[in-house]
């Protein structure tokens, strides 16, 4: 189902460190770990949050921002690639980075 709403700016980091990269498409609820409620009252989950969980279950970055307000949203979720570690909303935990076996995470500084 499409919403149709009027124009948001958005201002999204560049958190990938290559244009290569592996996603796939997952579902994300406002129940979320990740949600953020704006001051409008929207509830996003920012691009860059670890996937599903910030720990062991994770299996990817989402790529995108989505806005969860109406109802579950699909969402593109990096599973192998090149992350800027430092550019993320929140840090990743150890055992998140553990889990995400086919993603590499790289510091700013390192470019």
């Amino acid at each position: 189902m499409a919403y149709v709403n009027a124009d948001v700016k958005v201002n999204e980091t560049n958190f990938l460190a290559s244009s290569h990269y592996i996603s796939f498409t997952k579902q994300v609820d406002s129940t979320n770990y990740a949600v953020v409620t704006g001051k409008d009252g929207r509830k996003v989950v920012p691009a860059g949050s670890v996937y599903p969980t910030n720990d062991a279950k994770a299996i990817g970055i989402t790529l995108d921002e989505v806005d969860v307000t109406n109802g579950p949203q699909p969402v593109p979720v990096i599973v192998e690639g090149y992350i800027k570690s430092k550019a993320l909303p929140k840090a990743p935990e150890t055992t998140a980075i553990t889990a995400l076996k086919e993603i590499k995470f790289v510091d700013k500084a390192a470019e």
